[in-house]
């Protein structure tokens, strides 16, 4: 997979990039380059509880930024780990996972549904009931706002499943992903659902398998799990270029069964 940004420093700047696969793939070829107007610029790796990978780079000058993500993995992650905080974490309503005021909306629609009936039913009503439309939505929507638009891109279809499962109490986060089969290429997200005792990854858009998916980050929502964060400065991204792919064949992908993420 590879990925490449391009972005106008307006005023000097720190950044965070979460471009970078997560650690438990086997890796056996990998490259994070960042240049400003040609010059290399160093970026300290930062490890998180979900083995997200940050790089940070701080006090970067005006001028032209360039990052160039490349790695190849030949074996998957080992299922996600569950830490008691985890369940409670994630339960909550977030910044863009509204679920306290979605919770009507959803014991409305799925009452008497718990477990993998559960999920399958939150992920079929946002596929059925969104428009995925490129560019219709802002950084700052939410759960709530993407529900009256009906319509998102995957980041929004993630945070209305994982608002609508958390308010029926299933706990719930969002993944960033590399996601092979991808049409239109892209970062991709997805929501993650704690079902009989595992992560199952719930993708409505039902655009790529789920079994070939690589993951990035994960957090409550998109505020964890953004590519690209700034700070103490303006940063306008200009370009942006994403490819994944596998060497196998793509499977078949059963959207209402269980997959898990590796």
């Amino acid at each position: 997979m590879t990925s490449h940004l391009e972005c106008d420093v307006i005023t000097p700047v720190d950044i965070v990039l979460s471009v970078s696969v997560a650690t438990g793939p086997e890796v056996v070829a990998e490259s994070l380059t960042v240049t400003i107007d040609g010059a290399p610029l160093d970026t300290a790796e930062i490890l998180d509880d979900h083995g997200t990978r940050l790089h940070v780079a701080d006090r970067i000058p005006v001028g032209s930024l360039v990052v160039d993500y490349a790695g190849q993995v030949c074996s998957l992650a080992e299922p996600a780990a569950t830490r008691p905080f985890d369940l409670v974490r994630y339960l909550r309503p977030s910044r863009y996972c509204e679920s306290d005021r979605l919770s009507p909306v959803a014991r409305a629609e799925f009452v008497g549904l718990d477990g993998a009936d559960l999920v399958s039913a939150v992920s079929s009503w946002v596929r059925t009931r969104l428009g995925y439309v490129p560019g219709s939505s802002r950084p700052i929507d939410g759960a709530v706002a993407t529900l009256l638009a009906r319509q998102g891109v995957c980041r929004d279809y993630a945070h209305l499943v994982i608002a609508f499962l958390r308010a029926c109490d299933v706990p719930a986060r969002l993944a960033s992903v590399y996601a092979p089969g991808l049409s239109p290429m892209d970062f991709h997200a997805v929501a993650e659902a704690y079902v009989d005792g595992q992560w199952s990854a719930v993708d409505a858009t039902g655009l790529a398998p789920r079994s070939t998916m690589l993951r990035i980050a994960t957090g409550r929502d998109a505020a964890d799990t953004a590519f690209l964060t700034n700070s103490r400065g303006i940063i306008v991204l200009t370009g942006m270029e994403v490819v994944a792919y596998t060497d196998e064949r793509l499977p078949f992908d059963d959207v209402n069964a269980l997959a898990e993420l590796r």
